[in-house]
C-alpha cells in the first residue's frame, strides 16, 4: 500500500502507541510522524507483518522501535525482540534509538552483539537479561552456536536495510535465524530497494504481509543540495582543502574508495592543520566509535570513511557529504549523501569529478532524477578573504573573553598590555609593526595568504546529463595501455568481475581504466593504464582475490589498443570488442578464452 497523503497532519499521538513511549518523543523534540511512521506504526501495532520500502533517512528506526516498545512486556526475562542490522554502526545508532524511545519505560533493557568487540562485554549483557538484541547477523549466529543467546521466546524480528546486508553476503545467516526462530513471531522488513532475494524471503517468511511503499519524486533527500566540483586527480587534496576553508560547515564527512585512502587523506589534512581522522574496516571497533563520539561531540571537525566503514552513521552535526571519490554506481551516492540532509535537516553534498568521470556523473543524475549543478573550484581570493574574516573574528572573539573571563585573564591582558607598551617605548617601533610580528609568530611558518592563481584556459561549458544522446565511446587511445599479471586463475574460480571489483576497490581505479582482462589456468593479465596513479600498486599489495594474494607485477612492454569494430563492417561491435573492455559496455567484462575469437 501506498502512504495517505494527508499523514503529515497526524501526530504520534493519533497513532496508538504507549503513552510512555509518546512522553519520550515529545522529549526528543518529534511531534509529527514521518509518511513511515504514519503508516508502519499502526500496522505493527496490530500485529501484522510489514514489509516496508523506503530511502534512507526516512525515520525507519523509530517506525519499528516504537510500537514494539508499546507492546513489550518488561516482566518477561528472555529476548523479545531481536533487530538485524548490516554494520556496527546501524546497531549501535538502533540501541540509542530504543533507548531514547525508552525512557520512560523502567526495566527495559537493550543490548547490541556485533563483531569486531569482545564477547565479554555482550554476554554480560545477555546474561543480566536483555529485553531487545540489535545485532549484526554473524555475531547473532555466532552467539547462537555458542548457547548464549536464547530466542526460543521471540515475539519480534526485524530485518533494517534488508537489502544491504544481502548484498554484503549475510543471505544465509538472515534465513538461519529466521528459520530457527519461532514461527509465531511477527517480522517487519525495511529495504531501500525490491530486489528479487527480498521478495523471495518475504513471501517465504511473511504470512500476509502488508507492504509499504514511501515514493518520493527523487532518491535523494529534498533538504540536501547537491554540487559538483570538476577537478584534475592531482589537484584534489588542493580543492578540497579550499572548499573546507570558505564553506561554513559544522561537520563533514570525507568519502574515499579505499582504506589506505582514508589514512592518507586524514593525515595530509591534519598536516595542514584541520581536525581531520579516518574510519575504515581494519580499524578497531573502540576507535571508531571514539572517533564517531568526537565527531558527535564536536571535538573532531572532519570523517574521511570508506561506504562500509560510515554505513549506518547518523551524526546530527554532519552538515557536509563531500565524495573526494565519485561512487562507482548510483546507490552508493545515494547512500553516502543520505549521511546529510536527514529527517528534515539541510545538508550539502560535494561530488569531485575528473574530466575522465563525466560519464559516471551523467550516470547519477539520471537515477537519482536531478540534475547536479556545478560550482567554482573556491579561488585564492575567496580563501584570502575568508583568512582575513577569520583573524578578526578571532581578535574580537579573544578579546570578548577576556572581557568576560576571570580577574586572572584581565589581568593577563594588562601585563601583556604593558610588556608591549614598554616594548614600543624602548625600541621606538610602531605598536602596529608589534601586533604584526605576534600574529606571524602564530603562522609557525605558514604563509597566511595564497599568491593569486595562474590564468585558467575556459573550457565548453557541460550540457546537462538530459540533454545527452547516447552513443558509441570514443576509443581509449588517450592513455596507453600496459599488461599486468596477477596470480589468480581459473583454478581460483575467479571472474572478470571479481577482478574488476577488487582492483577498482583496493588501488582506486575506475571501471574505465581496465582493458582486456584474460583469465588463464593459475593466473590472469589485465590491461590497465601504462602510468597507474601514485599508490595503486601499493594499496594492490595485500588484496586477495577468492583468498588469494594477487601479487601484482607488470608485463614488459605497452599492450597494443584493441579495434572496437570489425573492418569492413562498420556500426557493428566485433566480438572482441564486446568482451575485451568493461569500460566500453557498461557490463562486468567477460573473460575470452585462450585460442578463441
Amino acid at each position: 500500500m501506498n502512504t495517505p497523503e494527508d499523514d503529515e497532519q497526524l501526530t504520534f499521538g493519533d497513532l496508538g502507541l504507549d503513552e510512555r513511549v509518546l512522553q519520550a518523543l515529545s522529549e526528543v523534540g518529534y511531534e509529527f510522524p514521518s509518511r513511515i511512521q504514519a503508516a508502519t506504526i499502526p500496522a505493527l501495532l496490530a500485529g501484522r507483518h510489514v514489509v516496508g520500502l523506503a530511502q534512507t533517512g526516512t525515520g525507519k528506526t523509530a517506525a519499528f522501535a516504537t510500537p514494539i516498545l508499546s507492546r513489550l512486556d518488561p516482566g518477561r526475562r528472555p529476548p523479545q525482540a531481536l533487530v538485524l542490522a548490516p554494520t556496527r554502526e546501524l546497531a549501535l545508532q538502533v540501541c540509542e534509538a530504543f533507548a531514547r524511545y525508552a525512557a520512560h519505560l523502567p526495566g527495559v533493557h537493550v543490548v547490541p552483539v556485533y563483531g569486531g568487540a569482545s564477547f565479554g562485554a555482550q554476554l554480560a549483557g545477555l546474561r543480566r537479561g536483555a529485553h531487545i538484541v540489535v545485532g549484526t547477523p554473524g555475531r547473532v549466529i555466532d552467539h547462537l552456536n555458542r548457547g548464549t543467546l536464547d530466542l526460543g521466546q521471540l515475539r519480534f524480528l526485524v530485518l533494517d536495510e534488508a537489502d544491504e546486508m544481502l548484498q554484503m553476503g549475510f543471505q544465509e545467516d538472515v534465513e538461519t535465524i529466521l528459520a530457527t526462530t519461532p514461527d509465531a513471531k511477527q517480522v517487519a522488513l525495511f529495504s531501500a530497494t525490491m530486489p528479487a532475494q527480498i521478495r523471495r524471503m518475504a513471501a517465504r517468511y511473511l504470512t500476509d504481509a502488508q507492504e509499504i511503499t514511501v515514493r518520493e519524486a527523487t532518491v535523494t533527500a529534498a533538504a540536501t543540495r547537491q554540487r559538483y566540483l570538476l577537478v584534475a586527480h592531482q589537484e584534489k587534496l588542493d580543492a578540497l582543502t579550499r572548499v573546507i576553508e570558505t564553506e561554513s560547515f559544522d561537520a563533514m564527512i570525507v568519502f574515499v574508495r579505499t582504506k589506505s585512502a582514508t589514512e592518507d587523506v586524514a593525515g595530509r589534512l591534519r598536516a595542514r592543520g584541520l581536525s581531520a581522522a579516518a574510519i575504515n574496516g581494519d580499524l578497531a571497533q573502540a576507535q571508531r566509535e571514539r572517533a564517531i563520539g568526537e565527531l558527535r561531540s564536536g571535538a573532531l571537525d572532519i570523517l574521511v570513511a570508506t561506504d562500509v566503514a560510515a554505513r549506518g552513521l547518523d551524526v546530527e552535526r554532519i552538515s557536509h557529504v563531500v565524495n573526494y571519490d565519485i561512487p562507482q554506481d548510483s546507490e552508493s551516492y545515494v547512500h553516502r549523501i543520505g549521511r546529510t540532509g536527514r529527517a528534515g535537516r539541510s545538508g550539502e553534498a560535494l561530488l569531485f569529478v575528473t574530466p575522465r568521470e563525466r560519464h559516471l556523473l551523467a550516470t547519477i543524475e539520471r537515477a537519482t532524477r536531478q540534475p547536479i549543478a556545478e560550482m567554482p573550484l573556491p579561488t585564492a581570493d575567496d580563501v584570502n578573504t575568508t583568512r582575513v574574516a577569520r583573524f578578526a573574528d578571532s581578535i574580537t572573539e579573544h578579546l570578548a573573553r577576556v572581557e568576560a573571563g576571570t580577574g586572572q585573564d584581565r589581568t593577563e591582558l594588562a601585563t601583556f598590555r604593558r610588556l608591549i607598551r614598554d616594548y614600543v617605548t624602548e625600541h621606538d617601533v610602531d605598536v602596529l609593526d608589534v601586533a604584526a610580528a605576534l600574529a606571524v609568530m602564530t603562522r609557525d611558518g605558514s604563509r597566511f595568504l595564497l599568491p593569486p592563481d595562474p590564468p585558467r584556459s575556459p573550457r565548453r561549458e557541460r550540457k546537462p546529463a538530459t540533454a545527452r544522446v547516447a552513443g558509441p565511446r570514443r576509443p581509449r587511445d588517450q592513455a596507453p595501455m600496459a599488461g599486468y599479471r596477477i596470480e589468480v586463475g581459473r583454478r581460483q574460480k575467479v571472474q572478470p568481475g571479481a577482478i574488476v571489483g577488487a582492483l577498482a576497490n583496493e588501488g582506486g581505479l575506475s571501471r574505465a581504466d581496465f582493458g582486456h582482462i584474460d583469465i588463464r589456468a593459475d593466473h590472469s593479465i589485465v590491461e590497465l593504464p601504462e602510468v597507474l596513479p601514485e599508490g595503486t600498486v601499493e594499496a594492490l599489495a595485500a588484496t586477495r582475490i577468492s583468498g588469494k594474494l594477487i601479487t601484482m607485477s607488470r608485463l614488459d612492454g605497452p599492450v597494443e589498443p584493441r579495434p572496437t569494430r570489425r573492418p569492413g563492417r562498420p556500426g557493428r561491435p566485433s566480438a572482441q570488442g564486446r568482451s575485451a573492455s568493461p569500460a566500453s559496455s557498461g557490463r562486468k567484462p567477460r573473460h575470452r578464452r585462450p585460442g578463441t575469437a
